[in-house]
C-alpha cells in the first residue's frame, strides 16, 4: 500500500481484508489520538463502483466500528458529495475508490473532520499502520450494518448544484452523458436536466471502466465521438470512476482539457487567487483576472496552497488541478446563492460553468475552447512502467544537465527546467516537455506545450519514444 497524489492506493487483492481494517485502524487511531475525534463520533463511508470496493468498504467500518465510531454508510457517491457531508456533519471520512486507475487496483481517500488529510496526516497514519503492522494487527470480518444514508448524503449534493445556476441556463443545449461506471453518472443527467438542457446518455456500464480525464484513451475518444456526430451533441461530459474529474468534450467529440475547465470554473467563481499545479497551462496565469499559486501535482499540495492564499488576505480562493477538478477554500456568492467552501476535488462546478458559458455565449465550445488563446498542450503515459525504472531514469535526469541535455537533444535544446515535480523543461524553441512520474500507479507521465496541435503532438510522441529509449538501454 502506498499513498500517491490523492489517496493510498494499490492492488485490490492486497487491500481486501486485513490492510484496509489496517489502515482503517491507523487513520482512526490518529484521530482519536490526535484530539480530532473522540469515541461515539459519527465516521462516513462512502464508496465506487469497482467489484472490490464494497468488501474494501465493509472491512474498513468493522475495524472502525471496533474503535468505538458511529460508522454511517454513504452509498455509491461522488467524492465531493461524500467530502461535503463530513464538513458539515463535522465528521471523518473515508472513500474508497481507486479514481481512474483499472479495477485491479483500489484504494482509499481519508478526510479528517475538517477536510481532506494532508501529507503530514498520511506520513502519521503510514506510521500508525506500520506500528500495527508490527505488533501483529489481527483482523477478523464482524459484518458491522452501518446505518444508510446515501439518500441524505445524495440530496444535500444535489441541492448544492441545482442552485448554482440560472434556472433555464442549459435550455437550448444537447447533452451526452457517458455514464460507464462513474458514482456521478446519475446526478450529472438529473442536473443537466433540471437546468434544461436535453440529455443523451450512452454507455451505462455494470462493469468498471476506467477513464483518466486528464490522458482520455483513443478508445474513450472515438466513443465520444460517434455519439456526438450520431446525435447532434452540442457537448459530451463524463467523469472518473469517483466523480471529482471532470470530462468535457466539444461539439466534434473531442475532450476539452482539464486545466481549461478549471480556468473557465475559476472564472466563473471570480476568483482572485487561484492554485494550481506546475502540470496546468503556462497561459493560466495571464488567463483571468486572478492571481496564480503553482505547486506539485495532488490534491494535498493545492489544498495547502489555497491555505497560504487565505492566510495572506485572499477572500475568494479556488484551485484546480491539470485533471480539471475544482477545489474552494472560501465560500463563493453564485447565482445568488452562497456556495459553501468544499476544498476537495468537485467535476460538477466545472462542467456546469462550462456548458453556462456555451449557453450565454451561443457559441460551440469548440470557439470557446480557442477563444482562451492557451498553448496547445498534449499528455499522455506509458503504462506497466516500473516504477523503479522511473525513479533511475529522473535521478539520472537531475543528476546532471548534460544529462537532461543529452536526453532531450533529439526533441530539442534545453533553455531552463523546474525540478518543483517531476522535471518541467523549457526548450529554446519555446515548447515544453515535463516528465513526471504518477504518484500513485506504475506509469511514467508526459506532458508537452507547443505553438499548434499538430506540433504539441509530435513533441508528446518524441517524449514518449525517449522514455521507452532510455529505458531499453538501460
Amino acid at each position: 500500500m502506498k499513498f500517491g497524489t490523492s489517496g493510498l492506493r494499490g492492488l485490490s487483492v492486497d487491500l481486501k481484508g486485513r490492510a484496509a481494517a489496517l489502515y482503517a485502524t491507523a487513520f482512526g487511531r490518529y484521530l482519536l489520538e490526535s484530539g480530532m475525534a473522540r469515541p461515539g463520533d459519527a465516521m462516513l463511508i462512502g464508496r465506487d463502483f469497482r467489484d472490490s470496493s464494497p468488501e474494501i468498504a465493509a472491512n474498513c467500518a468493522d475495524a472502525l466500528t471496533s474503535l468505538g465510531f458511529k460508522v454511517r454508510d454513504c452509498g455509491t457517491v461522488p467524492t465531493p458529495a461524500l467530502a461535503l457531508a463530513g464538513l458539515r456533519e463535522k465528521a471523518a471520512c473515508l472513500m474508497v475508490t481507486g479514481s481512474h486507475i483499472p479495477a485491479d487496483r483500489n484504494g482509499i481517500k481519508f478526510y479528517r473532520p475538517d477536510g481532506e488529510i494532508d501529507k503530514t496526516d498520511e506520513a502519521a497514519i503510514t506510521a500508525a499502520a506500520t506500528e500495527l503492522d508490527r505488533a501483529g494487527f489481527a483482523f477478523e470480518p464482524r459484518n458491522t450494518e452501518p446505518q444508510d444514508r446515501s439518500a441524505e448524503c445524495l440530496a444535500a449534493f444535489r441541492e448544492r448544484n441545482a442552485s448554482i445556476l440560472p434556472s433555464g441556463s442549459l435550455a437550448g443545449l444537447k447533452v451526452g452523458v457517458y455514464q460507464h461506471s462513474t458514482v456521478a453518472r446519475d446526478l450529472l443527467v438529473d442536473l443537466l436536466q433540471h437546468f434544461g438542457a436535453a440529455v443523451v446518455a450512452f454507455g451505462r456500464s455494470e462493469a468498471f471502466i476506467p477513464v483518466d480525464t486528464e490522458a482520455v484513451s483513443e478508445e474513450t475518444i472515438l466513443k465520444l465521438r460517434e455519439m456526438a456526430s450520431q446525435h447532434g451533441l452540442d457537448a459530451v461530459v463524463s467523469a472518473d470512476g469517483d466523480g471529482d474529474r471532470p470530462l468535457v468534450a466539444d461539439e466534434t467529440g473531442t475532450p476539452l482539457r482539464g486545466d481549461l475547465l478549471g480556468l473557465i470554473a475559476a472564472n466563473f467563481l471570480g476568483a482572485t487567487a487561484v492554485v494550481t499545479p506546475v502540470t496546468s497551462n503556462s497561459g493560466i496565469e495571464t488567463a483571468g483576472r486572478f492571481r496564480v499559486i503553482r505547486t506539485r501535482v495532488g490534491s494535498p499540495f493545492v489544498i495547502s496552497g489555497m491555505q497560504e492564499a487565505l492566510a495572506a488576505g485572499e477572500n475568494r480562493v479556488a484551485g484546480f488541478e491539470a485533471n480539471g477538478g475544482v477545489l474552494t477554500a472560501s465560500d463563493f456568492e453564485i447565482n445568488g446563492q452562497r456556495l459553501q467552501a468544499l476544498p476537495t476535488r468537485d467535476c460538477f462546478v466545472p462542467i456546469l460553468a462550462t456548458l453556462a458559458l456555451a449557453g450565454s455565449r451561443r457559441q460551440p465550445l469548440s470557439a470557446i475552447a480557442s477563444s482562451h488563446h492557451l498553448a496547445f498542450a498534449a499528455a499522455d503515459r506509458l503504462e506497466n512502467f516500473p516504477v523503479e525504472t522511473s525513479a533511475r531514469l529522473m535521478a539520472h535526469l537531475r543528476a546532471d544537465p548534460a544529462n537532461l541535455a543529452a536526453f532531450l537533444q533529439p526533441v530539442g535544446e534545453v533553455a531552463s527546467f523546474s525540478d518543483l515535480d517531476g522535471l518541467r523543461v523549457t526548450l529554446k524553441s519555446g515548447r515544453i516537455v515535463h516528465l513526471r512520474p504518477s504518484g500513485n500507479a506504475p506509469e511514467m507521465r508526459c506532458y508537452v506545450e507547443a505553438e499548434d496541435e499538430a506540433a504539441a503532438v509530435a513533441l508528446l510522441q518524441a517524449g514518449l519514444e525517449r522514455i521507452r529509449w532510455w529505458a531499453n538501454a538501460n
